[in-house]
């Protein structure tokens, strides 16, 4: 079998996984937890704003309690990140299916909370119950809120598409009918968790997210906490990218709740009231360095590519694609060079658009464990912020550099492939406008004829 056969059955692979119903509802889910964990964020960055004094300063001018309203706000956005999961992931399933997603999604979430203890134990060692533990519904119970919203989903589609419900009179007013139909479905569901509770309990004495986080999830926060899984989540979104599937969306789908999870923990060691900077217990590999650090730009680390074609493109083609692709490439939308150029399936650009965020990663990867740059906790930037602005809003002034820094990186490794492209473009436009005025002379001698 040839490269361009493995190569191909790659994508048709990887295309398949993309469609598959659990992949794009877990997916689409999450993303519905943005607006949360955005708002989140711009309060937390009130609160620890990255300028030297910046805490000082403002108790000077409000108190020495000024922040804590804004760690109510980001406190009651990040600590509930498996309840916004479970509720966006089990709604999008189900909307997809046709099938009743609000009644669905709040079967989730009590079958979700079903699997969660119901007491914590206080620092005296009293029991106190009636309560949600807020460790189990952030991001330590991401995992399992994901697993509950698939099976929830699943069994409540598969009982709706097959009537396997209780059928009310026609006179029943619809919203009744419907409490009436999710009761079969509900039964099986909360009843599964309620035996899957008994059986954690019985054989480990601990709950499924307590289990689940220590047999799945610790594990994989290590894998992508390390320098070859960073590789591997920046040079994957690149290569589906590049074949035209959306890697950062397929990529991101799966790993983001992990990776959030990873700025979750850095988020629990600043309460704690320890330095990320230096410290071996941080993560490395989070969200915000695989979404602003690697993809200034765009996926592929574009503006160095705009820039490059700044200095050096003579082609007609590439100069006004690239100078129109330009502003919204500042806010990190580069769907008109991917597409409109096009870097899609063009061999002159594969080794950059993979390579570049490959490298971009392992140097904001090195300028964390330096401890030239502190690793990143619960702070986020909206995504389309632009680069070095997103850079010293996450990390100070530290942060613009190294984004910076990449950015820098980029415009030099695109341009030599820059410039193959544009000869070729102008190649191809001088033979088109030779043509064109041979084909004039053609017809200007016709006419006299």
């Amino acid at each position: 079998m040839g490269k361009q056969q493995v190569f191909d059955r790659f994508l048709e692979y990887m295309v398949r996984f993309a469609n598959i119903k659990s992949v794009v509802a877990l997916k689409d889910g999450f993303i519905l937890t943005l607006p949360l964990t955005l708002t989140g964020s711009l309060f937390l960055l009130i609160a620890c704003f990255p300028i030297a004094g910046w805490g000082e300063f403002m108790t000077s001018v409000f108190g020495k309690d000024w922040a804590a309203p804004l760690f109510q706000v980001s406190n009651a956005t990040f600590n509930i990140l498996a309840i916004l999961s479970v509720l966006g992931i089990t709604y999008k399933y189900c909307e997809a299916e046709g099938c009743d997603a609000i009644t669905a999604s709040l079967l989730a979430l009590a079958a979700f909370l079903t699997l969660i203890r119901g007491s914590v134990i206080a620092k005296s060692g009293e029991i106190v119950g009636g309560v949600i533990p807020s460790q189990w519904v952030g991001g330590n119970g991401v995992i399992t809120a994901i697993l509950v919203a698939l099976f929830t989903s699943w069994v409540f589609c598969y009982c709706e598409k097959h009537k396997i419900c209780f059928k009310m009179p026609e006179g029943v007013p619809n919203g009744v009918a419907k409490a009436f139909a999710a009761l079969i479905p509900g039964l099986i569901i909360l009843a599964s968790s309620c035996l899957l509770y008994i059986v954690c309990q019985a054989a480990a004495v601990k709950t499924l997210p307590e289990l689940v986080f220590s047999v799945l999830q610790t594990p994989l926060q290590n894998l992508t906490d390390t320098l070859v899984g960073g590789i591997i989540i920046a040079g994957l979104q690149s290569v589906l990218f590049w074949a035209g599937i959306h890697g950062p969306n397929i990529v991101g789908g799966v790993m983001n709740p992990i990776l959030m999870a990873n700025s979750l923990d850095n988020q629990a060691l600043l309460d704690a009231g320890q330095q990320l900077a230096g410290n071996p217990q941080a993560k490395i590999i989070t969200q915000q360095v695989t979404d602003v650090f690697i993809k200034g730009g765009g996926c592929g680390l574009t503006l160095g590519f705009l820039i490059a074609a700044f200095f050096r493109a003579r082609s007609t083609q590439m100069k006004s694609i690239s100078r129109l692709a330009f502003i919204p490439g500042l806010f990190n939308i580069n769907e008109p060079i991917i597409f409109g150029l096009p870097i899609v399936f063009n061999p002159y650009f594969i080794l950059p658009f993979i390579g570049v965020p490959v490298i971009a990663l392992i140097m904001t990867y090195f300028a964390i464990v330096t401890g030239f740059l502190a690793p990143f906790a619960a702070v986020q930037v909206p995504w389309t912020t632009p680069p070095v602005i997103a850079g010293l809003l996450l990390g100070g002034w530290q942060g613009a550099v190294v984004q910076l820094a990449t950015v820098a990186m980029s415009a030099a490794f695109y341009y030599p492939f820059v410039r193959m492209q544009d000869d070729a473009y102008c190649k191809e436009e001088h033979l088109s406008a030779v043509k064109v005025e041979a084909d004039q002379e053609k017809h200007t001698v016709s006419a006299e004829v």
